[in-house]
């Protein structure tokens, strides 16, 4: 019986955390069963060595191995890639396909980020976890196969259940057994271990000696967050390898490769009003910007109102209304909003200011949606599905107002 280090040794995994442990032991025991197993943790825990470990471990080990990373195939062809599809189903079918669950079959299928999966293909995916059936694309004719499914997700389930994301009865059959991986935040004994193996890594892999930290360094290693975990660990020690002539690291030196703002890691777990009421995301400040935009606006529109029935004395400047008049118009000096400096002036400005008002707060808060939009759109590189998903509308409104702001 193999035990949890001789699991480490053989996977090259490195630590001693409690919460990893648990989490090997875990895929130890569940190993020699079918039953199916959810891997959950932060993106770039190492979610994908637990089912090596359990496939490796169990009866089914000289069977196939399939990794799928659900979120990387586009939703219009994960049904084939998954299930199959026969010759002349859609266009491009120029031959019949096997799919993944048919190739894996007698074996271990690793379905990573299963969150990202299309509510149709989850239908078709819990068909196949209920009876061991599946139905290639474009056929009729039910086929068996024989696979073990391990998932694995970053994000927080019950919270997409909740959302109507993610079907309810399909996580409960694969969250059988559901196995966490901690954040590296979580493991700060076993960081400057790992940072160590990468390094011997690079050298190797650069021919170089090896990059080290001094004692100042490694305190700062231990203590930073790590929003990206062990893949942010892994690049900005292969960036320290290449790019710095010294092999030893100081404190300084590695303080220019950590991010220094307060990254979230997306898509994590989600926030579930815990944090600070301080910590607000990037769109929570720009709403509350445009909150109190509209407030300032909707007080000019009172005291355009007040200005209309003769209630305002202009040559009292000490008042909080006529301050904002003052103000305003200081603001406004570029443009012709003149505001007269006693009721009975000649000229008319009411209609004027109200307009003025009514124009200011419409471009402001379009300027604001275009912004917003732009920024969704670059951050998720031009797909509008997750441009959408960011801003909580739909993608046919995200294709209305790119055509209506000619982005």
């Amino acid at each position: 019986m193999l035990s949890i280090q001789d699991i480490k040794q053989r996977f090259g995994i490195i630590g001693s955390a409690t919460g990893l442990d648990r989490a090997i032991s875990k895929a130890m025991r569940v190993a020699p069963t079918d039953i199916s197993v959810m891997v959950s943790g932060e993106s770039g825990t190492g979610k994908e060595v637990i089912p090596k470990i359990i496939h490796q471990m169990s009866a089914r080990k000289h069977g196939p191995y399939i990794a799928v990373n659900c979120g990387a195939i586009p939703e219009g062809t994960i049904d084939s890639e998954l299930f199959g599809h026969e010759k002349g189903s859609f266009t491009g079918a120029t031959s019949n396909r096997k799919g993944y669950f048919e190739v894996a079959d007698g074996g271990t299928i690793f379905l990573d980020e299963v969150g990202e999966l299309p509510l149709a293909t989850q239908v078709r995916l819990l068909r196949v976890l209920e009876t061991g059936e599946f139905i290639k694309v474009g056929s009729s004719k039910a086929e068996k196969t024989d696979v073990r499914i391990v998932a694995a997700t970053n994000v927080n389930m019950e919270e997409a259940i909740h959302k109507n994301q993610f079907r309810e009865d399909l996580f409960y059959r694969l969250n059988t057994v559901q196995v966490d991986l901690p954040p590296l935040r979580d493991r700060k004994d076993d960081i400057h271990l790992i940072f160590r193996k990468f390094a011997m890594d690079f050298a190797e892999k650069y021919h170089m000696p090896s990059v080290r930290l001094d004692e100042d360094a490694i305190k700062l290693i231990s203590t930073y967050h790590w929003p990206g975990n062990i893949r942010q660990l892994r690049n900005i020690t292969e960036q320290l390898s290449v790019v710095e002539e010294s092999r030893m690291i100081n404190a300084i030196t590695l303080k220019n490769y950590l991010p220094t703002h307060n990254t979230k890691t997306l898509p994590v777990l989600y926030n579930n009003g815990k944090d600070s009421e301080k910590d607000f995301t990037e769109r929570e400040i720009l709403y509350k910007v445009l909150f109190e935009m509209k407030k300032d606006v909707n007080d000019l529109k009172k005291l355009t109102q007040k200005i209309m029935n003769g209630d305002v004395n202009f040559n009292e400047k000490n008042t909080d209304l006529t301050n904002k008049i003052y103000q305003y118009d200081e603001i406004q000096s570029n443009q012709t909003v003149i505001i007269p400096s006693h009721p009975e002036s000649n000229i008319e400005p009411r209609t004027i200011l109200a307009q003025e008002i009514e124009a200011q707060e419409s471009l402001s808060l379009q300027d604001k949606e275009i912004e917003m939009i732009k920024n969704a759109l670059e951050k998720h590189r031009g797909k509008r599905k997750g441009a959408a998903k960011e801003l909580g509308i739909s993608e046919r409104t995200l294709y209305r107002k790119i055509k209506q702001y000619d982005l």
